[in-house]
């Protein structure tokens, strides 16, 4: 949502600080808090005014007309302060429907003042501009300030003047307070636009001789305005309305939405209510809860939420948990009901959001029997069936009743179902997979719709846009009738490379010549191609980094499409608009703020631009054009027959809600003409009313459909329309949110624009409203398709819609990629790989997720285990690995690895050269002999060869014994590296048989001459042989192999790795120059003929 209100302190400390204004603002900062845990006297010493002065006490929860229900302590010393907060602090009290407990509340200096000097002042946003009210008598009795007050609108993008505020609103105020007033409603409105306010309103805003005093004030910010305002704002904290608690799960889902892509929104309702739901999409999860409250469910819903916009398998499985464990912690005697429901998605891939749903059911699967819950499913969308599929197998596994259905039940039925309304079918009808759209064996021409016949309602004429017309000075600009046709071109802006292909798809099933996108705009790459399919063939579309470029070399293309962030989509909307070919622009991106919506419509009106969104999945034409993933796939394209106009438009909010009108339409009715999401901003870019319009102008179009929603008052001029023969084509209506006059406190639902700021902006009067009107209304969302079936069976009873014969549309191949996720191909990997997956939301080594990993401190050692061997290590096992890393770390800059790296970093080489340099030194004479030693000596010792037969033998076939010798330490001069090893093995390995074989070879070596010691390669090549076959996790098999196959050697490239690095880095920080080596270090023999 994007209008949050914020408590009266927090108000007054953003007035108090950014106001600018020639007025003394008196008491600036005089507040203080006070809760339940305030201590007194930390109090006093932080504002030591509370002993001297009056005060003014009052709860800061969001609370209205405080003074009339007597919630305000006035002219009080201290103790009578705490003598009347006994009284309330912590009490239960009942606030119009609302229910809640005292526990905020506000001292502030007491204010001396003459009722004269109270004056009311209110800035509220409207879609044209802001509303400046002010009366001259403000305070408690200040009445219906609407009908009172003076009013000014400043216009978007306009400034106020003094001159304006003492012209239009002060003229009953008394000449010595006017010029005080003025400057203070024109620093005041300056201040409200400047920190992205929505609604200020201070009453009473008091003058006297010193000043300005601000005694009460609410207040709205634009919270989707944090990016542009967090360093004025900081953290702000969103109190909830009066009469519902903050819960911290609500926290927790807050958080978690904050750090996603997605849209994840929580409200708990009444913890101890039997019904739950978790519901896909904001417009959906409006609509389940109106089905619950319409069918007496109100006071047992428990939480209101919604999730949506594509959210991981992780994220949808913390939310899921979140639910869950919430409705299992107190017992219903009925029983509880979770309710798992959405429309039809439209790019959300639905089986990888249930499999975070069904990790959840199985880790509550216990609490969920005990509570004797009762999960109701009902989803459609990509690859639902899959996710439908997985849904009802844990049902049957886990015991746990759960009833799963798809699109051919109505998106509400399983309400009526979980509340005992509806009868559960035992086997519902399921319609077809994926599958059987795209990969079609037969060659039958059937689509695979319902079987009536569809129609094609009127005779068909030009498509063509009606360009729009330019305007004169200070006029608006007309917009386009048709906004889509079968020759529309657009830009893509973002690399959206699945939306384009779902464009792409449309576009050939509808049998168009050419695609609909031209081009695709990115600002972060280069100019390059990018390669997509048109239906067999692979095609390359140009990606422009600046989007003049592509403007200029497309001149054909009108449509913008905009999948900026909510960041960046205005600036790219603005610069779009500078453009005379676009007319029209849809804008994808969910929460822009509110200022910067209404500045881009303001713009697009003066240049005649249409502006679909923001925050919208988009609009679709069947036959012509379809704006990104609208639509859904192409399994849900061809079944609600989209690939072709029928005779019947609408305009919705919800994107999501949008493909459920498409399905529902199409089951009902010869299918969809045109259909349009505006978006569920507070200010869509388009109105119902432009649509609606444009669909009365359109012959094509026999009959409306709109599906409205709480908040705002557009659906009103639906209404004029109708009353003044303007509209007279049959309108079909219903406004979602109905549940919202029911709940005892405010509930904001998922589209920021819904939620009613007065009795004539609910669902309820609306409603009833365009059923006054003439529209046709249904009793409830459960009737719509019921209603829309009457109104199209009566125009086709009267000849107006004239059925047709259906043409089916051409074959699409499908991807493969999405022909893998639905499991219908198969194939041989590439590469196969048993130590690590990075797919999943967590990383695991070997089976073991990343964060158990760091919860048992397994280290290095313990992470080299798992990825080397598979096997979780015993703790001595892990410490010995880390000990030889760090005795192979390093020997020196003289031997050859170390050198080469030298040599090479002080050539200007990079890192990676360096180091790679470095390692191709390793082999059997330098650090290689890990492998080597293992192998001879494990080879001698299984044999039952005594160490004197190994040594002679050795001997006897020319080999040296590798891991015997070494070029400085001796018997006398030992490796201290070996004998921290060998204390290290001999205090904690089970058995180190081959490492005693190998110290009875030393003493045979060593009497020979005293150099020729086990050294560090040896003596771990033999240790880790005795580790592997001893440490109970390998068979001897395995232990052998893993040393075949050069794991040991490993062990010195990583550890050496280090040095060498280490070596790298000291060049670079000594600024050591080209290495060249000195002649007198060099032996020159040349052939005796060749010299002089």
């Amino acid at each position: 949502m994007s209008a949050k209100a914020i408590s009266e302190q927090t108000g007054k400390e953003f007035l108090y600080k950014y106001i600018c204004t020639s007025a003394a603002v008196q008491n600036r900062f005089r507040y203080a808090n006070v809760t339940a845990e305030t201590d007194w006297d930390g109090l006093t010493q932080e504002h030591p005014w509370l002993l001297t002065e009056r005060l003014v006490v009052k709860p800061d929860q969001l609370i209205k007309r405080r003074g009339k229900l007597g919630l305000v302590g006035i002219n009080l010393d201290l103790q009578g302060v705490r003598e009347w907060l006994k009284a309330r602090l912590m009490r239960e009290t009942t606030v119009g429907k609302a229910k809640g407990v005292l526990k905020n509340f506000l001292i502030e200096p007491f204010v001396p003042h003459t009722q004269d000097g109270e004056f009311y002042a209110c800035i509220y946003a409207t879609r044209e501009g802001d509303h400046v009210l002010f009366h001259h008598e403000g305070g408690v009795e200040v009445g219906d300030v609407d009908a009172k007050a003076h009013r000014l609108m400043v216009a978007v993008d306009e400034k106020l003047s003094e001159d304006q505020v003492t012209e239009q609103l002060l003229t009953h105020v008394p000449d010595d307070k006017k010029q005080v007033l003025a400057s203070f409603i024109v620093g005041l409105f300056n201040f409200y636009e400047d920190l992205y306010f929505t609604y200020l309103e201070i009453n009473p805003l008091v003058v006297t001789e010193d000043g300005v005093y601000i005694l009460d004030m609410a207040a709205k910010i634009d919270a989707t305005a944090d990016y542009i305002c967090k360093a004025k704002w900081g953290d702000v904290e969103f109190p909830p309305p009066f009469g519902r608690e903050a819960y911290p799960e609500e926290a927790y889902i807050a958080d978690l939405d904050a750090k996603s892509g997605a849209s994840l929104k929580l409200t708990l309702l009444n913890p101890q209510g039997r019904i739950w739901t978790m519901v896909a999409g904001g417009g959906a999860s409006v609509v389940y809860s109106d089905t619950i409250c319409d069918l007496g469910g109100v006071d047992e819903l428990a939480n209101y939420g919604e999730y949506s916009g594509a959210p991981s398998e992780q994220q949808t499985y913390d939310y899921a948990k979140t639910i869950l464990s919430l409705m299992t912690r107190e017992k219903h005697s009925l029983g509880k009901v979770l309710i798992i429901g959405g429309s039809i998605a439209n790019f959300t891939n639905v089986a990888a959001t249930f499999k975070g749903i069904v990790r959840a059911i199985k880790d509550y699967q216990g609490p969920l029997k005990e509570h004797e819950v009762t999960i109701f499913v009902r989803r459609g969308g990509p690859n639902y069936q899959e996710g439908l599929r997985v849904m009802g197998e844990v049902g049957k596994t886990t015991g746990i009743p759960i009833h799963v259905f798809g699109t051919e039940t109505h998106m509400t039925a399983i309400v009526g179902m979980a509340l005992g309304y509806r009868p559960i079918p035992n086997q519902p009808p399921m319609d077809s997979h994926t599958a059987n759209f795209l990969l079609n064996a037969s060659n039958s021409a059937m689509t695979p719709a319902t079987t009536r016949t569809a129609s094609f309602s009127e005779p068909r004429t030009s498509n063509d846009a009606t360009p729009a017309k330019k305007s004169k000075a200070g006029l608006l600009a007309a917009k386009p009738t048709t906004l889509f046709r079968k020759h529309t071109k657009a830009i893509v802006w973002g690399m959206q490379t699945r939306a384009v292909q779902g464009m792409l798809d449309f576009d050939y099933v509808c049998s168009r010549d050419e695609p609909s996108v031209a081009a695709m705009v990115y600002p972060f790459t280069g100019d390059h191609k990018q390669k997509f399919y048109w239906g067999h063939k692979e095609i390359l579309l140009p990606v422009y980094k600046n989007m003049a470029d592509a403007m200029k070399k497309h001149p054909e293309v009108d449509v913008l499409i905009s999948f900026a962030s909510l960041r960046s989509a205005f600036d790219s909307t603005v610069e779009a608009m500078q453009y005379p070919q676009i007319h029209t622009i849809a804008i994808i991106a969910e929460g822009i703020p509110e200022a910067q919506t209404r500045k881009m419509i303001k713009m697009a009106d003066e240049k005649g631009v249409a502006i679909i969104g923001p925050a919208t999945v988009g609009g679709i034409k069947p036959g012509c054009f379809k704006i990104g993933n609208t639509g859904g796939m192409l399994d849900n394209i061809l079944a609600s027959k989209l690939y072709r106009p029928g005779s019947v438009a609408y305009v919705s909010r919800s994107g999501g809600m949008s493909n459920e009108l498409n399905n529902i339409i199409s089951r009902t009715t010869d299918g969809v003409y045109e259909g349009v999401a505006i978006g569920g901003d507070r200010y869509p870019g388009s109105t119902f009313m432009d649509h609606v319009l444009r669909y009365q102008d359109t012959p094509g179009v026999k009959m409306i459909v709109m599906l409205g929603e709480i908040g705002g008052t557009e659906e009103y001029k639906i209404c004029h329309g109708i009353r003044e023969g303007r509209i007279t084509k049959p309108v079909v209506c219903w406004c979602i949110g109905t549940c919202a006059t029911m709940f005892a406190s405010e509930v904001q639902f998922g589209h920021a624009g819904a939620c009613a700021n007065q009795a004539s902006e609910t669902a309820v009067a609306k409603n009833q409203a365009l059923r006054d009107a003439g529209a046709y209304v249904p009793k409830s969302f459960d009737e719509l398709g019921d209603v829309i079936s009457t109104v199209y069976d009566e125009l086709v009873a009267n000849g107006t819609i004239v059925p047709s014969q259906e043409v089916p549309p051409p074959t699409v191949p499908m991807d493969y990629s999405w022909a893998r996720e639905l499991g219908l191909i198969r194939k041989p990997a590439s590469f196969m790989t048993s130590i690590c997956d990075e797919r999943g939301q967590e990383l695991i080594y070997a089976g073991m997720p990343i964060t158990e990993v760091f919860k048992e401190e397994m280290g290095l050692g313990g992470v080299l285990g798992l990825l080397w061997f598979q096997r979780r290590l015993p703790r001595y096992a892990c410490q010995f690995i880390e000990m030889c890393l760090m005795v192979t770390a390093d020997h020196g800059p003289a031997v050859s690895g170390a050198h080469n790296t030298i040599v090479c970093a002080r050539a200007g080489k990079d890192l990676i050269s360096s180091l790679t340099s470095g390692l191709l030194t390793i082999g059997d004479r330098f650090g290689g002999a890990l492998d080597a030693a293992a192998k001879q000596f494990s080879k001698a010792f299984d044999s039952g060869m005594l160490p004197m037969e190994f040594v002679n033998k050795m001997k006897k076939d020319g080999k040296l014994i590798m891991g015997i010798g070494h070029r400085v330490k001796s018997i006398n001069n030992p490796d201290m590296r070996v004998q921290i090893l060998k204390d290290f093995v001999k205090q904690h390995f089970p058995s180190s048989q081959l490492l005693d074989y190998a110290l009875d070879v030393e003493k045979i070596t060593t009497s020979k001459k005293p150099n020729l010691i086990l050294n560090v390669d040896g003596f771990i090549g033999v240790s880790f042989v005795d580790l592997l076959r001893t440490c109970g996790g390998f068979t001897r098999d395995e232990a052998d192999e893993f040393v075949e196959i050069g794991a040991l050697n490993g062990i010195f490239v990583l550890g050496r790795s280090m040095g060498f690095i280490g070596h790298y880095l000291d060049q670079k920080r000594l600024k050591q120059g080209l290495y060249r080596h000195p002649w007198d270090d060099i032996s020159y023999v040349l052939p005796e003929h060749m010299s002089m």
